[in-house]
C-alpha cells in the first residue's frame, strides 16, 4: 500500500524515531505520471535516501518587529474579492470551453467530410488535421484552466 512521503515524515517526527529505525522508502511513477511512495519495493520503483535531519521540526519563525500587518477584517474583504474574481474567471473559462468544444465538433464534421471526399487533395486533409489538433489543444487548455480555478476556489 502506497504511503505519501509527507505522511511518513510526519509520523517519524511525532514518534521521534532514531536514525537507525528509518524504514526504506520507495518512489514509483506509473505510466500516467502518478507518483506513489511505499515502504515495499515494486518493479520500477526507486529507493529514496532521506536525510534524517530533514525530518526534525523546524524552529518557529516569528514576524519581524515593524512588519506591516493587515487587519483581519481587511484580509477577509480581500479574500471575498479574490473569491469573486476567481468565480468570474471560472465562469468565463467554462464559456470558452463550451465554445471550444462546439468548434471541435464542427471541425470533426468538416474533417470527416474531407476524408471521404475523393476530390479533396492531400494538402486539404493535412491542413484539416492540423486544425483539429489546435482545436483539441484549446479544449484541453480550457479544461486544465477550469481544474486549476476550482482548486483555487476550494482553498
Amino acid at each position: 500500500m502506497g504511503i505519501k512521503i509527507s505522511v511518513i515524515i510526519q509520523i517519524l517526527i511525532i514518534t521521534g524515531m532514531a536514525t537507525t529505525a528509518f524504514a526504506e522508502i520507495y518512489k514509483h511513477v506509473d505510466k500516467e505520471g502518478r507518483i506513489t511512495y511505499s515502504n515495499t519495493p515494486t518493479k520500477g520503483a526507486k529507493k529514496l535516501y532521506l536525510d534524517p535531519a530533514a525530518a526534525q521540526p523546524r524552529p518557529k519563525v516569528t514576524t519581524p518587529e515593524g512588519f506591516p500587518k493587515v487587519a483581519r477584517k481587511v484580509q477577509q474583504q480581500r479574500d471575498v474579492k479574490r473569491r469573486e474574481i476567481l468565480a468570474e474567471e471560472l465562469a468565463a473559462e467554462e464559456m470558452l470551453l463550451s465554445d471550444a468544444r462546439q468548434a471541435l465538433k464542427k471541425g470533426e464534421v468538416n474533417y470527416q467530410a474531407l476524408k471521404v471526399s475523393p476530390a479533396q487533395s492531400r494538402h486539404n486533409v493535412v491542413n484539416s488535421e492540423e486544425q483539429m489538433k489546435k482545436l483539441q489543444e484549446q479544449v484541453l487548455l480550457h479544461e486544465n484552466n477550469i481544474v486549476a480555478l476550482k482548486r483555487e476556489l476550494a482553498n
